[in-house]
């Protein structure tokens, strides 16, 4: 009978752990900001302390959180140690590594998505386009987009039918995360109007509509960046 508690108990805290993740993503709640108390966490998921405690330790554990003694518990990444493989979350200057990120995503993302516009199925055609129309509909409800956005662009890189670039989607994972934690919805229609762009040529398997689409897609956003990193500059 013990034993069967303690797997329960190791059950909902886990589910407590994803509710707060999911929380704190979609709420949304930025890097630096202190998240509720126990108390008042234990009252919202209707839980126990221990239970929250539990989550935030493992949330701690996987980069997320980073509990201040004295001062409270605080977001440090939005998204986990798995989605975040390539550790870029220890870099303190985001716009910077946004930036690097952006041109490593332009030396190699606009000829996958030539490529994928080639080997694409027309089962892969709509499964894009399911997913160009749902990153739309998140982004303009005001919901977190991010994890649909991240399923496109991953889609797209498998459609390429390249194990190696298979092997790269980690890197476009963390792109799309930093720039969305840096940039807070500031291209909502530049995003929707390239990935529909994106969409159109690759579902017509153009090749060189798809690289030029892809290209302008990653220049807007890497624009973007460089305005933000010259603001900071002045201020």
């Amino acid at each position: 009978m013990k034993e069967i508690e303690k797997i329960n108990r190791g059950l909902l805290s886990h589910q407590v752990e994803e509710e707060l993740l999911r929380y704190i993503q979609e709420y949304p709640i930025m890097v630096g900001d202190k998240i509720p108390n126990e108390f008042e966490l234990a009252e919202k998921f209707g839980t126990g302390r221990s239970t929250i405690r539990e989550a935030v330790k493992s949330l701690s554990s996987k980069g997320v959180l980073e509990v201040r003694q004295g001062s409270g518990t605080f977001v440090i990444s939005p998204s986990t140690v798995e989605d975040d493989p390539l550790r870029l979350a220890r870099y303190n200057d985001k716009l910077q590594l946004a930036l690097e990120l952006f041109d490593v995503r332009l030396m190699i993302e606009p000829e996958i998505a030539a490529h994928a516009a080639v080997n694409v199925t027309d089962d892969d055609i709509k499964e894009i386009i399911r997913l160009c129309d749902e990153v739309e509909k998140l982004y303009r409800s005001g919901k977190n987009h991010v994890r649909k956005d991240i399923e496109f662009h991953k889609k797209i890189a498998q459609c390429s039918r390249n194990r190696v670039v298979e092997e790269l989607v980690p890197l476009i994972v963390s792109a799309v995360y930093t720039f969305a934690n840096v940039t807070h919805r500031l291209l909502l229609e530049e995003t929707i109007e390239t990935h529909r762009a994106i969409t159109e040529s690759i579902s017509r398997h153009d090749q060189a509509g798809t690289r030029c689409a892809m290209v302008m897609h990653l220049t807007y956003n890497r624009q973007m960046i460089i305005k933000m990193i010259e603001k900071e500059k002045q201020n």
